[in-house]
């Protein structure tokens, strides 16, 4: 099915669960030319553009173990979609879930913008680094 036929909700589930590959194309290949990565936590990264993305996912994938994305529930209202997830991964031997909810805009079966809200003092409290 391709991103024309799949609903908004589908294809954020979609860019969520490509995390789980550990292959930053399977992961940018559901985000627009002119994507914009908000994150709201003092330890996330924005950007704006597909190719800082690409530049910058290798990096955050490799530093992220295992990483995959529990969704606990997704409520989509036309091109807006809200997505509640725990962040599941191993830091510095240690095992991480952090709960936290992303907001998407989705344009022509991509992802346009994503904000990601989530507390960085349980990551680091849980990574052993606080």
């Amino acid at each position: 099915m391709s991103g024309d036929e799949q609903s908004p909700a589908d294809i954020c589930r979609g860019y969520l669960e490509a995390f789980s590959t550990g292959r930053p194309e399977a992961v940018s290949a559901f985000v627009t030319d002119d994507f914009i990565n908000e994150h709201t936590a003092a330890l996330g990264g924005g950007c704006v553009g597909i190719e800082e993305y690409r530049r910058r996912l290798p990096g955050f994938l490799a530093s992220m173990p295992g990483l995959h994305y529990d969704i606990e529930e997704v409520v989509a209202e036309g091109k807006r979609v809200f997505a509640a997830y725990t962040l599941r991964t191993t830091v510095n031997e240690r095992p991480i879930a952090v709960r936290g909810v992303m907001h998407f805009l989705v344009r022509d079966g991509h992802i346009a913008h994503r904000t990601d809200y989530w507390d960085s003092l349980v990551f680091q409290r849980q990574a052993g680094m606080a």
